[in-house]
């Protein structure tokens, strides 16, 4: 047997695997350079498909989204209230904020005096008065019923807030969640006709009184708030938010000394507001 015998044999053996395996040629009539055929090609701008828009997500709250037309019907049913009652019923009625459909149990309008001389204004309900259906009833409310009580002022507010439903989570209640709330405070604050409002925390302040500055800022300061209409007018002085002070005691002077302002102002009403 030759050398080269085992080779053939191993070279036929190559050859048949091949061919079982589909390969029929060794050699191709022109050259190919694979590591050229192998770079990725973009395809045309022509060829390709353009993207699908992306989804275009429900309006919150379907129509009483649209903010101005549920400002526009809140005007309505504030001006045709002629009371207190009249005006909570509405409120209560009231479908155009969107708040009232993300969880609240019901509609919190307001308590105290309604000839108060003080309209103190928060920020929004939270749990305690979601479930109880009263402004300022938890541990920050307790906090600002004593600290009205050691002012002597107890008797002599009316309390409510910028928004009438609880926010998700307790969180702010929005710039727009506010408007549409606005008509019925405003009216409320028509109604009882006090001689001046306090302001309770950063929310309430802003928008009021269409301020940006912060509340530590703003505290203990004057400022004349003005309805959107134009006809009423009353001093307003924005303090902090209970709820702060139980987080920051050492802040409770400052607000102690709010109170005193305005106290010693609305107890001079012979020397003018």
């Amino acid at each position: 047997m030759s050398p080269a015998a085992p080779f053939d044999r191993v070279a036929e053996s190559l050859l048949a695997f091949w061919a079982e395996a589909g390969i029929d040629s060794m050699l191709l009539d022109e050259p190919l350079d694979r590591i050229e055929a192998g770079k990725f090609v973009a395809p045309k701008p022509a060829d390709r498909k353009p993207a699908p828009p992306p989804p275009q997500a429900a309006p919150r709250g379907g129509p009483a989204a649209d903010v101005a037309s549920a400002v526009l019907e809140a005007r309505r049913l504030a001006a045709q209230a002629p009371d207190l009652e009249a005006l909570k019923a509405a409120i209560a009625g009231f479908d155009g904020c969107p708040l009232k459909f993300e969880g609240a149990r019901q509609a919190v309008f307001a308590r105290g005096a309604p000839d108060a001389p003080l309209l103190v204004i928060g920020e929004g309900p939270g749990a305690e008065e979601d479930a109880r259906g009263e402004p300022f009833v938890g541990r920050a409310g307790r906090l600002l019923d004593r600290m009205l009580a050691a002012a002597g002022l107890s008797d002599r507010v009316f309390i409510t807030n910028t928004v009438f439903w609880r926010p998700p989570g307790n969180r702010t209640p929005t710039p727009q969640e506010q408007a549409t709330c606005l008509p019925f405070l405003e009216r409320a604050i028509e109604l009882v006709s006090p001689r001046m409002l306090l302001l309770v925390g950063a929310p309430s302040t802003k928008s009021m009184l269409k301020r940006s500055e912060g509340i530590l800022s703003l505290r203990g300061r004057w400022f004349e708030w003005r309805s959107e209409a134009g006809n009423l007018e009353l001093p307003a002085m924005p303090t902090l938010h209970p709820a702060f002070l139980l987080r920051q005691p050492g802040a409770k002077k400052k607000a102690w000394s709010d109170l005193l302002t305005l106290t010693e102002r609305l107890d001079r009403p012979e020397r003018g507001a």
